[in-house]
């Protein structure tokens, strides 16, 4: 053991991303620390948002034990305190120069203590964590503060709490405050961890500008089950809300001598895209990468509008263009151009150079010829997932050139693929030309994300906004000028009041339409605006100046990516003084905390950024390697040819930035890299040359019947029967009936049976809102799609997967995990057995079912089919329109006839399987149809 170290400090630093704030207080109860109260307090006016995370703990052992606190945060939030209260002592945080707290660090290494370290924990998270000792029966409250602005993106703000105690807490609350003057439109809460034992500890309550969100389970409904302590509470709970708005100056609100000025124009016509996609097709983007870009581009191609224009480029270690020119959208364009995407395969090397000069050299032709349609937007998008290999290597000699290419005339996007690509050129290069970057993760989803982008930047509203205030009103504004304005997105500008006596702010908003320009103008009156963040309670009150400081850091930040020379210091200067004049943890500052006398653990945060390929070695100017990507056994040894470089962007160690900018690269999420790793190993590219095979893909789902009431189930026994032990085995077993209850009818059920191997429309009933449509295989439907109407929703479900689809975002879920989504009139849950089910007042309601193998597929179950209206068709809606049953024939009383809209069936009473909630089944006599 370590003799007792004095009273010392300890480094915390942070990034945050997206708007989610995420509590995960974890300490093993087993060593007698236990949480007795945990709770999240998040406040959040005009899209800033206030949270605050207080966990109390104690020690009920006999002994000293550690007590640890660990949360997960937003990249995209700044902390601004953090304590811990100890024995009734406060040990605060203190936010400093990073250089200055870095001497303390390096003090307190050199004293042989270890370092703590905040580390990647997701796509939109880092992990932070803090360590205690605490003496037998003390109490310790750890609290912790940080602040975001929620962006808009896609037409929702999103606020997420990831909560994952670890153990049953008797006082755990989460309350969510939102406070929008504008009003809200929208509310929802989507949870992966809710269950219907659950629900009652989530309250919700709304009005014109006020929202109130609270969850508080109690012990009870923590639990699993009654037989275990284990918590079910493990995942993550999201709010997402939007504002009222129109298409006039936007909203100004006003608070203590500062403004925030928010603007998203929707009812604007979409302007025409040109459109030209550049898709790298080098070997390492060979196997799942190349089929999910294949996949993502054929659905991005069918979402394009007959307005737009687009090409295709494909590059390895040459460029490669599609059509000779930019081509209309039409639908026979549109099929040539899918059928050629589904085709492209990966091999060779990448040339970045040629495929964007190239793509530039596409539009300026077209520009030149006059066939750009007048008020039309003309985009790059760039997907890789490496970094140059062939033709111009050098990423600066690229930048150069595609900026004098573009000329300001076009907008990039450069799409990063997976951990490999080299992510700051690629930032760089998009904002060298008004655009920007954005990594794609490496996962099942990778096909999603594309589309997400896509559709985030689908539809061009204005270009060239600027915003103009009085010159003698407003100083220190953030920025008041905007290249572009997609829809489901909004433009925010901040800054101070130059009189506090002024009256009437007013605000003119110009930009270019569709072959127009327009003007927009608004007006605030300053002491109105002022009073009503005055009276409300439950609001985090002076929030404005600390938006307005939050904004402009971030934006600096933003500018220092492609800065450099006296320009990158001067941002550097400016971002560093408010981010210690408003204590907030940034890539700049550090935040030391004071711990007791005898701890004997220094720890220290550094803020993780995103950056390049894993995490490179502390050690500047030492040669680094990328991490593989193969998984074998044994000792990785490079390829051949495998070449070993120095890293560039490390020899300037000059500015700070460069500290934060390249401190160590993740892997991929949830994986921190302490080493310098490997790069050059690519199995893409031995798989070409014949070393090693293709790794086989393994599916992780496994879906399973599910144990929530409605209407029908399959079970396996010991000889892979679908039928239970204890029921006689019914005709028809490999083939699993759709059961529609019939109210009203003289047969209160009817079982189908679903021969056809096509793709069928099942039910459509315009009254409803609902589309649902499937293809039935051997076992059951191989898919399902669900559409409704309001709130607009569409769910594809494969054995696999789900894919969930809210106006325009895509998720994905696994089959099995909790899922609990609260929208207006509707609900959607999923069990831990996979039962998903779409229920709402006077809705029919909709339930999807994954089986077990070998009878691989889905169930379609239905109930409350009352609200089918008299306008519902579909193969199986048909049976809503009035059947008609004829008497048996003869002695024969199993075989009977019904009509329904001029067609017979004949109908035979077999004995079936209906499903119902906690049991293996029920054996029922059913009449049944084949379709």
């Amino acid at each position: 053991m370590k003799s007792p170290a004095p009273a010392h400090m300890w480094n915390i630093v942070l990034v945050l991303p997206s708007l989610l704030a995420v509590l995960q207080t974890t300490t093993a109860k087993k060593n007698g620390i236990d949480i007795y109260s945990l709770t999240v307090d998040s406040q959040v006016s005009s899209r800033f948002a206030h949270t605050v995370v207080t966990s109390r703990v104690v020690n009920r052992a006999n002994s000293v034990q550690e007590a640890t606190f660990q949360i997960e945060l937003p990249r995209k939030a700044f902390i601004t305190n953090f304590s811990m209260v100890i024995d009734g002592v406060t040990y605060p945080g203190i936010v400093q120069d990073k250089a200055a707290a870095q001497e303390q660090y390096s003090a307190a290494v050199s004293r042989g203590e270890s370092a703590g370290l905040v580390k990647t924990a997701g796509r939109q998270t880092e992990q932070f964590e803090v360590s205690v000792t605490v003496a037998p029966n003390a109490k310790i409250t750890f609290e912790l503060v940080y602040q975001e602005l929620l962006r808009r993106r896609l037409g929702t703000y999103e606020l997420l709490l990831k909560v994952k105690p670890q153990q049953l807490v008797k006082h755990l609350q989460m309350d969510i405050h939102i406070f929008e003057p504008q009003g809200i439109r929208l509310l929802e809460t989507e949870s992966t961890f809710m269950t219907q034992e659950l629900a009652d500890a989530l309250t919700t309550s709304q009005n014109k500008t006020k929202a109130h969100i609270r969850f508080k389970p109690t012990l009870s409904q923590q639990q699993k089950s009654q037989n275990e302590q284990d918590t079910v509470l493990d995942g993550n709970f999201i709010v997402r809300y939007d504002v009222d708005r129109s298409v006039s100056g936007g909203s100004i609100q006003i608070e203590n001598g500062y403004f925030v000025h928010h603007f998203a124009p929707e009812d604007l016509p979409t302007m025409p895209k040109n459109v030209i996609f550049v898709i790298d097709k080098s070997g390492s983007m060979s196997g799942k990468k190349i089929q999910q870009t294949r996949e993502a581009l054929i659905k991005i191609l069918n979402d394009l509008s007959p307005k737009d224009q687009f090409n295709l480029i494909v590059f390895n270690w040459e460029a490669t263009q599609w059509a000779s020119y930019l081509v209309e959208a039409s639908e026979e364009n549109l099929k040539r151009a899918t059928e050629y995407a589904s085709k492209i395969r990966a091999q060779g090397g990448t040339n970045i150079n040629d495929a964007m000069l190239l793509a530039v050299k596409l539009l300026d032709s077209s520009n030149q010829a006059e066939l750009l349609p007048s008020g039309s937007v003309s985009l790059i998008i760039l997907l890789t997932d490496g970094e140059p290999t062939e033709g111009e290597t050098n990423p600066a000699n690229i930048r150069k050139n595609v900026q004098e290419a573009i000329n300001d005339q076009y907008s990039l996007f450069c799409l990063g693929f997976g951990f490999d690509v080299h992510y700051s050129f690629l930032e760089k290069l998009a904002q060298d030309n008004g655009g920007l970057a954005r990594r794609i993760y490496e996962d099942s989803d990778s096909a999603l994300q594309l589309q997400d982008f896509y559709h985030e930047v689908a539809n061009p509203l204005l270009l060239s906004v600027a915003f103009e205030y009085p010159s003698n009103a407003v100083e220190v504004v953030t920025q008041d000028n905007f290249r572009h304005h997609f829809k489901g997105s909004e433009m925010v500008v901040a800054g101070k009041l130059q009189d506090q006596g002024l009256d009437v702010l007013s605000a003119k908003i110009s930009g270019q339409m569709h072959k127009q320009n327009i003007t927009f103008q608004t007006e605030a009156r300053v002491a109105q605006k002022e009073e009503e963040f005055q009276s409300p309670k439950y609001i985090f009150h002076n929030f404005m100046e600390r938006l307005w400081a939050l904004l402009t850091i971030h934006q600096q930040l933003e500018q220092m990516v492609s800065a450099s020379g006296d320009e990158l210091k001067a941002l550097e200067s400016q971002a560093l003084n408010l981010s210690l004049k408003y204590s907030f943890v940034t890539p700049l500052t550090h935040m030391v905390v004071t711990k007791p006398e005898g701890q004997e653990q220094f720890q220290v945060a550094g803020k993780p950024v995103e950056a390049d390929n894993g995490l490179r070695s502390v050690l500047r100017g030492q040669a680094h390697f990328f991490k593989s990507r193969a998984r074998r056994p044994g000792p990785l040894q490079p390829a051949v040819g495998t070449k070993f470089r120095k890293d560039p962007k490390l020899d300037d160690a000059g500015t700070a930035l460069r500290e934060h900018k390249f401190p160590g690269l993740r892997g991929p999420p949830g994986d921190l890299y302490l080493t310098a790793s490997f790069v050059g190993f690519n199995p893409s590219l031995n798989r070409l040359m014949g070393r090693i095979p293709d790794q086989p893909h393994l599916s992780t789902a496994a879906p399973v019947v599910s144990s929530q009431a409605v209407l029908q189930s399959t079970k396996k026994t010991d000889k892979d029967s679908t039928i239970p032990d204890e029921l006689p085995q019914p005709a028809q077993s490999q083939h699993f009936p759709i059961i529609l209850p019939l109210p009203g009818s003289s047969v209160d059920q009817l079982c189908v049976d679903i021969r056809s191997r096509e793709a069928l429309k099942l039910f459509e009933d315009p009254e409803q809102g609902l589309f649902v449509a499937g293809e039935y295989g051997k076992g059951g439907f191989s898919w399902i799609k669900v559409n409704i109407q309001k709130p607009h929703l569409h769910i594809h479900a494969t054995p696999e997967r789900l894919v969930v689809t809210r106006d325009r975002k895509n998720s994905e879920y696994k089959w099995k995990q909790t899922l609990f989504f609260v929208l207006p009139g509707l609900k959607m849950t999923m069990d831990k057995m996979g039962l998903l089910r779409l229920s709402g007042p006077d809705r029919v309601d909709i339930a999807l079912v994954p089986m077990d193998e070998p009878q691989k597929g889905l169930m379609l179950l239905v109930h409350d089919t009352q609200h089918f209206s008299n306008r519902t068709y579909g193969e199986l809606g048909r049976f809503y329109q009035g059947i008609i049953w004829d008497p048996p024939v003869g002695s024969d009383d199993t075989i009977r006839t019904l009509r329904v809209q001029g067609t017979e069936y004949s109908a035979t009473r077999q004995l079936r399987l209906k499903y119902q909630e906690g049991s293996k089944g029920t054996d029922i006599s059913c009449w049944t149809v084949k379709i």
